[in-house]
């Protein structure tokens, strides 16, 4: 159950995927001075070594963040995004990158506030002492999935809650309709962003027609694949399913998902999809 570690997949093409649409959303709702509440249901250890064994064993950033890295020019839509890593990676190389919640801290304002879980017991101290003087914080070791039920909705009423377990536990496909059923009732405004990968498009297609069918209006999906769908063994794609997208984000979308296929799709095998799943 805790054998995941997110270090071995740092900076891969999912994780920028999943980063862009959520500077995204935070830059939306900080439009507003209003404060709003970040939940993030399965935190890591907030930063990554892109030189530890872990991640040089597999090496998925280097067809990742790695290769954006290297553009002299990159769209306008990703200035926040970038800005965010350049500042833990001052002097060009690229040393370590960021998981949401370090994202989050870095772009949320003092009104604001931050919840995180973790259970594994090697990354949740690492992701407490990221926080250990942030007052916005709160870091707890506890199931993500119960953050669903006790932290909403926030007294501000506005939120971006980020769902992206690790899925090696076969029923977090399960777990997730099921949750963000529960927390919509009690929250039916917040932006709910859930990342999922493709290993199984059969599994991941079953999850998101669940999702469909719960009877949530306002959804969006963005996925970036690599690779065709196949039965091997490895992710070949990965996907943001967006609930209550801000206004421009489709729109911003289509900007940046053809640029991510050119940069990251080295061996022209790959696609995307932006779409409505359920309109308003």
């Amino acid at each position: 159950m805790l054998s995941y570690r997110h270090s071995y997949h740092a900076g891969n093409h999912a994780d920028v995927l999943k980063h862009i649409v959520l500077t995204l959303c935070i830059n939306s709702l900080k439009e507003k001075e209003k404060p709003f509440l970040y939940l993030d249901t399965h935190s890591g250890a907030g930063r990554y070594l892109l030189q530890s064994e872990h991640a040089e064993k597999t090496g998925e950033y280097l067809s990742g963040i790695n290769l954006i890295w290297q553009q002299s020019e990159t769209p306008e839509l990703l200035n926040t995004y970038l800005s965010v890593l350049k500042r833990y990676n001052p002097f060009d190389n690229l040393k370590y990158y960021l998981g949401s919640p370090l994202i989050a801290k870095q772009l949320l304002r003092e009104q604001d506030k931050i919840n995180l879980t973790e259970l594994h017991p090697t990354d949740y101290p690492l992701l407490r002492q990221e926080f250990s003087k942030d007052k916005r914080a709160r870091v707890l070791r506890e199931d993500g999935f119960s953050q669903l039920k006790s932290k909403l909705p926030p007294e501000s009423r506005r939120g971006i809650i980020l769902i992206d377990p690790s899925y090696e536990i076969k029923d977090d496909y399960q777990k997730i309709p099921k949750a963000l059923l529960e927390a919509y009732k009690r929250f039916a405004t917040g932006i709910y962003l859930i990342w999922y990968p493709v290993v199984s498009r059969t599994q991941t297609q079953k999850m998101i027609d669940e999702i469909v069918n719960l009877g949530i209006k306002k959804i969006s999906q963005f996925e970036f694949a690599i690779k065709p769908d196949n039965n091997q063994k490895g992710m070949t794609a990965s996907g943001m399913i967006v609930i209550n997208p801000p206004w421009k984000l489709q729109q911003q979308m289509q900007t940046i998902m053809p640029w991510l296929k050119s940069t990251l799709d080295t061996e022209k095998m790959g696609n995307y999809l932006i779409k409505e799943l359920v309109p308003e």
